[in-house]
């Protein structure tokens, strides 16, 4: 039985209905898609007063992790980063994935913008991918002066999958008491292994941009074989008991999407425990709709309102409103 569904917003459905979509995913979809989701950076950077730097940080079992650093060329002390993790399911995409949004916060805020990319399943499984994206968070923290960063300052994005493994990140920082971190902007954060909540049922079996199916490729992938009892919180943050001591953060998806239930009870229990959250949910958004149609106006919308929350954060009315670091930071 099919469940009821709301309603694509008709400026996104008008657009969607050009784009062909699948149900599910297979290992030779996987590698046809892999192919055609490679980014370049260049369009990004043409015109632009953006300095570029590339570095390699060394994983916890020696693998090379490329990071991507850019910087305004107008530098100014003391900047805040976004430390960018891209999306693609946990198993495709790469560093330059969706870039064009922290670098708007470049251009808007005078941000460092760090990217990172890290192992993709399946061929990287468990907690090797937020491992790769923990080290990479190192560096930036211990490098933070040459980079000309605050180091209170640092702020981890990503959407989808990457909101995801920013969260994730967000968890493992505060348990190991660093680096700290002081925000974590969500978007549409792919959380939940379990695939269980009545949004992940409603985009089940037709085709979309992702749905139940796909997203139980995706997590299949990054966690077969393990038990669900052996599946960390660092990679399924939905699982983890204790949401407090976590940064301020934004969280925002769609109400046509797969992650808007893990989305919105995410948002809810930090608040139970203590913590401060921003949600969004925007009616008719489907999954990445703002990235996949940034000019639609729903999207324009959703990022207009995000880059105000970030304002709020990093450019406070008074100094007793300072971007702080989470209390449970560096515990």
């Amino acid at each position: 039985m099919t469940l009821a569904r709301p309603d694509l917003d008709p400026e996104l459905r008008e657009l969607l209905a050009d784009m062909p979509l699948v149900s599910r995913l297979d290992p030779e979809m996987l590698a046809q898609m892999r192919h055609l989701s490679v980014t370049s950076v260049e369009p990004y950077l043409e015109g632009r007063a953006i300095d570029r730097r590339e570095v390699t940080v060394t994983g916890q079992d020696g693998a090379q992790i490329p990071l991507s650093i850019f910087t305004p060329g107008r530098s100014m002390a003391a900047a805040p980063c976004v430390y960018w993790i891209h999306g693609g399911g946990m198993i495709m995409g790469d560093r330059f994935s969706n870039i064009d949004i922290p670098l708007e916060w470049l251009e808007l805020f005078g941000a460092v913008v760090a990217t990172v990319d890290y192992r993709l399943a399946p061929e990287a499984t468990g907690s090797t991918l937020v491992e790769d994206c923990y080290q990479g968070l190192l560096w930036i923290a211990e490098h933070a002066g040459e980079l000309g960063i605050n180091p209170g300052r640092i702020i981890v994005a990503g959407a989808s999958a990457g909101g995801g493994l920013a969260a994730g990140l967000a968890l493992l920082a505060r348990d190991r008491g660093a680096p700290a971190i002081a925000a974590q902007v969500l978007i549409c954060p792919m959380l939940d292994h379990r695939n269980i909540t009545v949004s992940s049922h409603q985009f089940s079996g037709d085709p979309g941009v992702w749905t139940r199916e796909m997203n139980e490729f995706g997590w299949r992938s990054v966690l077969d074989p393990l038990a669900d009892q052996a599946v960390s919180i660092y990679v399924s943050p939905a699982i983890a008991g204790d949401l407090s001591g976590l940064p301020t953060t934004y969280i925002d998806a769609g109400t046509a999407e797969v992650f808007r239930d893990e989305d919105v009870t995410y948002a809810t229990r930090i608040w139970a425990a203590g913590g401060q959250a921003e949600l969004h949910v925007w009616a008719g958004g489907f999954h990445g709709f703002d990235a996949l149609y940034p000019h639609a106006r729903i999207s324009a919308t959703a990022r207009r309102t995000r880059n105000d929350w970030l304002a709020r954060v990093l450019t406070p009315a008074s100094p007793d409103e300072a971007l702080q670091p989470a209390q449970g930071a560096n515990r």
